[in-house]
């Protein structure tokens, strides 16, 4: 429970930092952006759209992501 709560508050201060990045040429911020979603998209549906958008636009951060998403995937219950 600690570690889904710890995520999730990194995904959120990832994405402010993002958009900051974006702005300041000292930041990668669609690096933070890409991270930021991505934990997020463990949870939320509206960040798991928005990583797919991002995957077809930025094709090299699919496996990344795609490594990410395996090792920190919600068990589904069947």
């Amino acid at each position: 429970m600690v570690k889904r709560y710890s995520l999730m508050a990194a995904g959120w201060a990832l994405l402010p930092l993002g958009v900051v990045g974006l702005f300041l040429p000292v930041l990668p911020g669609v690096l933070f952006l890409i991270i930021g979603l991505s934990i997020l998209s463990v949870e939320y549906e509206w960040a798991r759209r928005w990583v797919l958008a991002l995957k077809r636009r930025f094709p090299s951060a699919e496996k990344m992501i795609a490594g990410f998403l395996r090792r920190h995937e919600r068990p589904t219950s069947a």
